[in-house]
């Protein structure tokens, strides 16, 4: 059996768009065939995780019974109670397995975990909100069926963008009209075609042709360079073309099928400050972290009244969050300090607009200008921090 990597090949979209043309005509007449769409996306997960990645089909496999029996288990135990300590071991059951396979690597020297497969983050991220949503009295129902095509859902399970339950499931909800569909169709086709312009070729360009030369020279010459410089904005420019790429696919494909799965990307290079880049970069992660770590995190200091001073609340706050976001993404000091870099940028940022506010500082084109360009220049640094050129260029 062979593998499909989502949305690597041309190729990948030719089969994709004849298999959903099924759906497509369901939908434009206002029906779902909801039994189509189970055996095509089972059928669609088979290629993806059989064949040599059969081991993370099996763990995949594993990882949705177990999360969905554990979903079920806390709703179940809602309906009766709403203890803090089963919530804490709802949750922390919920995320054990990703950090398993994030630990393996860093203590067994690059090794994978038997329990990792493609996407493992995203779904963990889906069954997480879940469960807080269910604490919170959002999520009345529970439904196996619901529950399993919403993890499970083929076109955002690899990388997100990551959608929240009650949003995905309003969809499947509400009957589609024809005109909203047809809206929904044009956008897909721009949204793909857009996607095709990243991946396909900014991103490989980038990528796969401009970086390599790139990178070889600037290990030749070593230390700090102007072929660092030109490999820490090639490599933004690589890194963004091609998750926004994916993620526009994903969005597309996502739409034909009469879901509005969320926008990831909106112009996060026109930020003119870092948190409203983060508003705008890998929206859906960004977002998640916000509801559901920093906002509690903060109400619940709040509330127990451990930190008075709103500053030290919200700095506590990023620092938390974005360490985090750093360890989430590896456990190397690169991913770290990324975490730890960017907490510390928007707890600069968020000095400067008081500063502002407080003087009264002039606001014109020139001075928007001058914040895009330099919040620019702090993400793209951010950017080679993240790659971990530096730790090859400098300590090996």
């Amino acid at each position: 059996m062979i593998n499909v990597q989502p949305y690597a090949t041309p190729t990948y979209f030719v089969w994709l768009f004849l298999a959903l043309v099924p759906l497509i005509i369901g939908l434009l007449k206002g029906k779902r065939f909801m039994l189509y769409e189970v055996v095509l996306n089972f059928v669609i997960l088979v290629l993806t995780f059989g064949g040599s990645k059969w081991h993370e089909g099996v763990a995949l496999i594993c990882y949705v019974i177990f999360e969905t029996l554990l979903i079920w288990g806390y709703h179940t135990y809602r309906q009766k109670k709403n203890g803090t300590f089963i919530f804490c071991v709802a949750v922390f059951l919920a995320i054990l397995p990703l950090v398993i396979v994030k630990i393996v690597p860093a203590i067994q020297m690059g090794k994978t975990s038997i329990l990792g497969f493609l996407g493992i983050s995203y779904l963990t991220f889906k069954v997480v909100g879940m469960i807080m949503e269910t604490r919170d009295g959002m999520l009345k129902e529970f439904s196996f069926l619901k529950t399993l095509h919403f993890i499970l859902f083929f076109p955002t399970i690899s990388s997100g963008p990551i959608d929240r339950y009650r949003r995905f499931s309003r969809d499947y909800a509400k009957p589609l009209k024809k005109d909203k569909y047809l809206d929904m169709l044009q956008k897909a086709v721009f949204y793909i075609f857009l996607g095709f312009l990243y991946k396909f070729l900014l991103a490989y360009f980038f990528g796969s042709y401009l970086l390599p030369i790139i990178s070889k020279h600037a290990l030749v010459h070593g230390g700090i360079s102007w072929w660092l410089v030109a490999y820490t904005y090639c490599y933004s420019m690589d890194l963004f073309f091609d998750f926004a790429g994916y993620s526009l696919f994903a969005v597309g494909i996502s739409y034909m099928m009469g879901v509005a799965t969320p926008i990831n990307f909106n112009k996060p290079f026109a930020a003119p400050n870092i948190k409203e880049f983060w508003n705008r970069w890998h929206m859906s992660l960004s977002f998640w972290f916000r509801d559901y770590i920093y906002m509690r995190l903060v109400f619940f200091l709040m509330k127990k009244k451990l930190v008075k001073n709103k500053v030290t609340l919200a700095n506590l706050g990023y620092l938390t969050l974005f360490l985090i976001m750093g360890f989430w993404h590896g456990l190397t000091w690169y991913y770290i300090v990324y975490g730890l870099y960017h907490a510390l940028a928007i707890i600069t940022c968020d000095a400067w607009i008081r500063f502002k506010k407080k003087h009264q500082l002039p606001s014109n084109h020139f001075t928007k200008a001058l914040a895009i360009f330099t919040t620019f220049n702090v993400v793209c640094f951010s950017f080679l921090i993240f790659s971990g050129f530096l730790d090859t260029l400098f300590f090996k």
